[in-house]
């Protein structure tokens, strides 16, 4: 199924299934602003660490914000089909995540935001079930990464979203990991001239990656063993 705005991208030969897998979302939309920039960077990062990475334009999926239906507190899926449809079900056995964002109103802009909202699927299979969607031992390597740029210079501008990725973080078996922000860009304009940003993403991404396989590598069920 092509769904807009998804994109697989590997610059390592071998068999990608073997690699961990990342799904990379941008809540971006403007394509080659500075979040765009600063995710390119760490999906570079991603990839030299040995990783296979999905790259998901979360402003290009058709789908609608959570209605509230309530089909998930009984049920592993949503009811409503969309492009949101298929991150469900892919969530559930990816090993990493990075989150690329700029703050608006002090928190995740509306495409993004709407986007985890929908995962009320994982909150109800682990909270309300008592049956989490994620296998135990992939809870050992699972990790995330938060990249967030905001406009305004002060000590809070980051708060909502933090709180934001450590709560869709915890509803869905992700370590959050670490983060690399950047505020004051309605000063700065140009991540560009933030060179140290630049490579903060990329090695952050790749650090985060190569803990994921080694962990990966180390927890994974053996052939034969239960």
């Amino acid at each position: 199924m092509l769904i807009p705005g998804v994109v697989a991208i590997s610059r390592q030969s071998g068999d990608s299934i073997m690699k961990p897998q990342i799904i990379a979302l941008l809540g971006s939309p403007v394509d080659d602003g500075n979040t765009a920039r600063l995710l390119s960077e760490a999906i570079k990062g991603a990839e030299d660490a040995g990783c296979s990475v999905t790259k998901v334009d979360v402003t290009k999926l058709k789908f609608s914000p959570c209605m509230e239906y309530f089909y998930c507190e009984k049920n592993d899926d949503c009811m409503m089909k969309d492009d949101v449809s298929p991150f469900l079900k892919r969530f559930r056995t990816v090993d990493g995540l990075i989150i690329a964002s700029p703050v608006m109103t002090m928190g995740f802009p509306g495409a993004i935001k709407s986007f985890m909202d929908r995962f009320q699927v994982f909150f109800m299979a682990k909270y309300v079930r008592k049956d989490p969607l994620v296998k135990k031992e992939m809870k050992k390597w699972r990790k995330a990464l938060l990249i967030s740029i905001g406009g305004m210079n002060v000590p809070y501008d980051f708060d909502g979203v933090r709180l934001s990725m450590r709560a869709f973080c915890d509803i869905t078996d992700f370590e959050y990991w670490e983060d690399v922000l950047q505020n004051d860009m309605d000063s700065i304009m140009d991540i560009t001239k933030r060179p140290d940003k630049i490579k903060e993403a990329y090695t952050k991404a790749n650090d985060m990656c190569r803990l994921i396989a080694e962990d990966k590598a180390k927890y994974s069920p053996k052939d034969g063993v239960d």
